[in-house]
């Protein structure tokens, strides 16, 4: 739930300053760019953070190999996924960069909960939650790509 908190703190704040007149973030679109950027961030880091890492290594279905390296990699791409977000001349592809990734990261989430297991030290989240989040999720960065 932490990521969607960030999504809507982030596009708040920066609907807010928009409409205060700063004109770069002026607009839904630009607000909800620095939004994603910022749970695009946090999502990042938390592949990195030694309480998060050694849960998200655990999420990785069992069939796929290196499970370290996929939770390093997808870090990394949320990571620059969000700075992409942020620059006019590549956020559309940024966005849907990352539409993609959610799409391809969703089998672990689907793994996890089946194994029911923790992310830091919390129960992750049921399926049909997480189901719910991740179409919103792709669907706001899908906008972005095609409306922005």
């Amino acid at each position: 739930m932490a990521p969607l908190v960030f999504l809507v703190i982030g596009f708040v704040v920066a609907r807010v300053a928009g409409l205060a007149g700063v004109d770069p973030l002026d607009g839904w679109i630009p607000a909800l760019r620095v939004g994603l950027a910022l749970m695009f961030v946090v999502t990042g880091l938390a592949h990195f953070a030694p309480r998060m890492r050694a849960g998200m290594i655990a999420m990785v279905p069992p069939s796929l190999p290196r499970p370290e390296l996929l939770v390093t990699v997808t870090g990394v791409l949320e990571l620059a996924g969000a700075v992409g977000l942020l620059i006019p001349a590549t956020f559309r592809l940024a966005a849907g960069a990352l539409a993609v990734l959610m799409v391809a990261m969703f089998p672990a989430n689907v793994s996890a909960a089946r194994r029911r297991l923790s992310l830091g030290g919390r129960p992750v989240e049921p399926i049909g939650r997480r189901t719910v989040l991740q179409v919103f999720w792709v669907g706001l960065a899908a906008a972005v790509a095609v409306a922005g």
